[in-house]
């Protein structure tokens, strides 16, 4: 598990800058609000391609959490989920930094 990335997460949550679920992601993507898209790795095939098609051509990352699940990502931010968008740019960039120093993430 990347323990920056999660920890990161756990922080954005506390903060107020995530939105938590397919449904409240698919609303900061039309918003234009989301800065990043975390997905864990047991989500299914069909949730990861609506969540791209509503990404569309938006410049937002989007990365799977490789070998963190549905669970441990719900407990790091506090709500069941297992997609989350990541509404600061702040907190995204650090995410992403965090991936690329070691993380344990794939894009997808």
């Amino acid at each position: 598990m990347n323990n920056k990335i999660i920890s990161l997460l756990g922080f954005a949550a506390k903060a107020g800058k995530l939105s938590f679920g397919f449904d409240m992601t698919a609303q900061a993507i039309k918003r234009k609000k989301s800065k990043l898209i975390v997905i864990a790795n047991d989500v299914s095939e069909k949730s990861k391609k609506e969540i791209l098609f509503f990404k569309g051509e938006q410049k937002t990352e989007v990365i799977t959490l490789e070998t963190v699940s549905i669970a441990e990502l719900s407990k790091a931010v506090g709500k069941k989920c297992g997609i989350i968008s990541v509404n600061d740019e702040g907190f995204a960039q650090a995410c992403l930094k965090a991936r690329i120093e070691g993380g344990i993430a794939n894009d997808k």
